[in-house]
């Protein structure tokens, strides 16, 4: 079951999730303007000014046509954190819903959209001497051992995590060994949701090996399109230690840059990273709540449309009770 227990007729948020190069900006933009909506940004590198070709930005002609928001708002030698996104999304949706703007939030960064949807977990920070030593535990003894400490000491997390999965267990200990309160107890004093919306994701999830494809031609057009160009000023004037250029990308362009390595490995190791970052995120996005999956490209006509005639009963009040709740149930 869904944990969004809002009310039919209740606002609507749509969300357009799912890998990296899959279309969704393209996407987000149709809906909107079928449906008389805005687009805010879930993106964890587009709020950064300046990192344009890196992290996909739309353009500027794009950006006039349809209103977008949470792009170029901070400079890239400052840190923001989810709990900074979460302090700007939600007055901004609820601004665009009194202005009778259908919200639509646009994005790869699941934690920002798992905040959005369900608040802020603000446990202790990471610990490495801890993390180390419950990793020396697992070496010696295994994983499932660490799940048995887990459960004397918070049954509830320890239901919630798999036996096998050692970094939600070390994160569950970690928080309630410096805590001394259980994680499942602080999960329950999130910050900060957008309560009072009913949240519809679509996520788009192309075959894999197309995908792998489509980065590897995306990541060749970034840099004949001047990618290095841009991390190169970027990093002349914000230096090149700044948060933002620790990104994909911006890190393999950096070592070119040094010298370290030729421009056809930073090409070759961006389109690798990429790969593997577009892997992590359908993984979390499976394993969200609620996604609506459309197998194809968000810049696809035919899966436009589709989307569309998906979303149309939902936000013109069209769908019965049943029918809200067998979309808010489905799952790939």
């Amino acid at each position: 079951m869904s944990e969004d227990t809002t009310q039919h007729g209740s606002p609507l948020v749509v969300g357009v999730v799912g890998p990296t190069g899959t279309g969704k900006s393209a996407l987000g933009v149709s809906v909107a303007k079928a449906f008389d909506g805005e687009i805010v940004s879930c993106d964890a590198l587009q709020v950064y000014r300046g990192l344009d070709i890196g992290t996909g930005k739309v353009s500027l002609e794009t950006q006039e046509a349809i209103p977008h928001y949470l792009l170029d708002i901070v400079v890239p030698d400052q840190e923001f954190s989810v709990a900074d996104y979460l302090e700007e999304v939600v007055p901004l949706v609820r601004n665009l819903n009194r202005r009778g703007k259908l919200p639509i939030v646009v994005g790869g960064t699941g934690l920002y959209m798992r905040a959005l949807r369900k608040g802020l977990f603000e446990g202790p920070g990471r610990t490495p001497e801890l993390r180390s030593r419950i990793n020396r535990i697992a070496e010696r003894r295994g994983t499932p051992f660490v799940h048995r400490m887990l459960e004397r000491l918070d049954p509830l997390s320890a239901e919630r995590v798999h036996p096998n999965d050692l970094v939600r267990l070390t994160r569950a200990l970690e928080v309630t060994l410096q805590s001394r309160t259980t994680m499942s107890e602080m999960m329950l004093r999130r910050r900060g949701p957008l309560n009072g919306f009913r949240f519809v994701l679509i996520g788009l999830a192309p075959p894999r090996k197309l995908l792998v494809a489509r980065i590897e031609r995306r990541v060749g057009e970034m840099f004949d399109a001047g990618f290095i160009a841009e991390v190169e000023r970027l990093r002349n004037e914000y230096g090149p230690e700044a948060p933002a250029f620790k990104a994909i990308g911006y890190r393999e362009v950096g070592r070119y840059l040094l010298g370290e390595i030729p421009r056809d490995e930073a090409q070759a190791l961006t389109v690798k990273a990429t790969t593997k970052y577009a892997k992590r995120q359908m993984t979390w996005f499976r394993r969200e709540e609620g996604v609506v999956w459309f197998e194809g490209w968000g810049d696809d006509p035919e899966v436009a449309h589709a989307v569309r005639d998906h979303l149309d009963p939902l936000i013109n009040n069209q769908c019965s009770e049943g029918e809200e709740t067998l979309y808010a149930e489905t799952t790939p």
